[in-house]
């Protein structure tokens, strides 16, 4: 017996120099792993007198089927489409996905953490509301279970974050409608619920001064994720008042740009590319339905797939028992442009 106590299987790999995944599939089942490793093994545990939580070992085997999903709100179609991708992987990966929709409802949003963390399950990945989230609740919550956070980020909050560069999105759109026609005003939710509203104001703000225009920002109120009647509402009223400073529109997200688009036929303005349109409008996320509106919505397309793939594979590698990952990793997917008829 040898060195300082070791207090975890991470530490115990180090000093026994066999890796990490071979001491843990160890300890799940001996004989998983070749003669001579099970010796080397066994020889190390003598050594330094390392014993595992065989308990938390054993309740780490019972719960590794149950993955827990909880999105802000299930209406809106972006969630509902990486919902649906992550439960599918779950699924073929052998899991059992266990969703939750918070209704874009602090208080449900509080119930589900409660009702998921009574499950016990293996790890969780949840999209917060943003603002409007019991920060410490969540917090809380991903202290006593492995967690990723996507789309919606907390810093400092989970061992992961899987998300959108806004930055970069952002930046590609601005830049596009600037060497298409004039540059764009932003409209958006002053005090909009998902926070990668204001990463995206931020993003507008610097694309527009690089590029050497003023930046002209148009904010309406609006409660709640009721954005295509917030974006019809609010949208009619900034353009009866003549609040935008060009003919181009960027919206901070796609349901509010189909509500501007509603807006933009009631006040009898028509829509699109060319001299014999009086407005352009584009989006960001590349909703579901962005290609059916009339006339289809110019956008910036979010990496659904990628998103919801590296979500479940980074919470298996963060979930591993005894994992101490010293970082807490972030992972950005960028943005592709898709230009349609709106701009």
């Amino acid at each position: 017996m040898s060195g300082k106590p070791i207090k975890n299987m991470e530490q115990f790999a180090s000093v026994s120099g066999i890796s990490r995944p071979t001491v843990s599939k160890y300890f799940n089942d001996p004989t998983s792993v070749r003669p001579s490793t099970r010796s080397r093994i066994e020889s190390a545990l003598e050594r330094y007198d390392y014993r595992p939580n065989i308990y938390a070992i054993n309740q780490n085997r019972r719960l590794t089927r149950n993955v827990g999903i909880i999105v802000p709100y299930l209406f809106d179609p972006f969630f509902a489409e990486i919902a649906r991708s992550i439960e599918r992987l779950c699924i073929e990966a052998g899991y059992r996905p266990i969703l939750f929709n918070s209704h874009g409802d602090p208080a449900t949003e509080r119930e589900n953490l409660d009702a998921l963390s009574a499950l016990k399950p293996a790890g969780a990945l949840i999209a917060p509301l943003g603002r409007a989230s019991d920060q410490g609740e969540i917090e809380r919550f991903c202290e006593m279970v492995p967690t990723v956070l996507f789309d919606s980020n907390i810093n400092g909050i989970a061992k992961a974050f899987v998300g959108s560069n806004n930055a970069q999105s952002i930046d590609l759109i601005v830049k596009h409608l600037c060497n298409t026609g004039e540059p764009p005003s932003l409209f958006e939710i002053e005090t909009a619920p998902n926070p990668n509203a204001n990463k995206r104001r931020d993003a507008y703000i610097a694309a527009m001064e690089r590029l050497g225009h003023q930046p002209d920002l148009i904010q309406v109120k609006g409660e709640g994720w009721d954005f295509e009647e917030i974006g019809f509402l609010r949208g009619t009223e900034a353009l009866r008042d003549r609040r935008f400073r060009t003919n181009t529109v960027l919206c901070s997200n796609d349901r509010l740009a189909i509500g501007l688009l509603a807006a933009a036929h009631e006040c009898g303005l028509r829509v699109g590319k060319g001299g014999r349109y009086a407005l352009r409008i584009a989006g960001h996320d590349d909703h579901p339905f962005s290609r059916f509106t009339c006339p289809s919505l110019t956008t910036v397309s979010q990496d659904y797939a990628s998103i919801s793939a590296t979500s479940l594979e980074t919470l298996m590698r963060v979930a591993d028992l005894e994992s101490e990952n010293k970082e807490r990793e972030t992972t950005l997917f960028d943005g592709t442009l898709v230009v349609r008829q709106s701009a």
